[in-house]
């Protein structure tokens, strides 16, 4: 449940709403800890230059891991949504967004601009998923092929429609547009800035492992 806090004028201000893929996160996690041990190994067991490619070799995954997997996420509040991608941040009050859509992948547009969601990856098999049972609850179940359907069949049939993740989270931005783009808050332009804190570690990892080849 997100927090309230006061604004000067008196209207409440809620916490950052917060998505991004679980699944990702546990896939980062995983990489991360396969890397520590096989680049912490050749650290301690390996003789020469090895422990030095090692760890250039660290500098190099360890952001690319991070900026793939456990870094993207979408946060929304009442004003604006702050896309956080691999190596870019997007920031987009409402009233810069023209449109938020939901086909192959999750994107943005804005002033002409198309900016991609990572943290909200389309699943294709969920979304047929969800087709399926939406045509099942037009349908009615089987009363739609002229079949009685059992009471309790009907009873554990949901009585909304389901939705894929992605559409889910897409559907709750737009709600989010629709009703913030009018707020003194919510104006503006986007504004898009590059994550140097991720590309500067990973740029000298390759520098540092360029290096440690040429002069091997």
């Amino acid at each position: 449940m997100s927090s309230e806090q006061q604004q000067p004028t008196g209207e409440p201000v809620y916490e950052d709403r917060v998505h991004r893929s679980s699944m990702g996160v546990v896939t980062g996690v995983l990489l991360l800890a396969l890397t520590a041990w096989l680049c912490g190994d050749a650290v301690v067991r390996g003789a020469g230059s090895t422990p030095w490619i090692a760890l250039a070799v660290a500098l190099i995954v360890v952001p690319l891991i991070v900026a793939f997997t456990v870094r993207p996420a979408v946060f929304a509040n009442a004003d604006r949504m702050r896309v956080r991608n691999p190596f870019r941040i997007i920031e987009l009050p409402w009233a810069a967004v023209d449109a938020l859509r939901s086909s192959y992948s999750v994107e943005v547009l804005s002033g002409g601009a198309k900016y991609q969601v990572w943290a909200v990856p389309v699943s294709l098999r969920e979304r047929k998923k969800a087709n399926r049972q939406q045509v099942r609850v037009r349908r009615g179940g089987l009363m739609g092929r002229g079949i009685a359907e059992p009471e309790a069949a009907a009873a554990a049939r949901p009585s909304e429609p389901q939705r894929a993740a992605a559409d889910q989270i897409v559907d709750e931005l737009r709600d989010l547009a629709e009703r913030g783009a009018a707020r003194p808050g919510a104006q503006g332009a986007a504004r898009v800035r590059w994550s140097y804190e991720v590309i500067a570690p990973a740029v000298a990892g390759v520098v540092l492992l360029a290096v440690l080849v040429a002069t091997g």
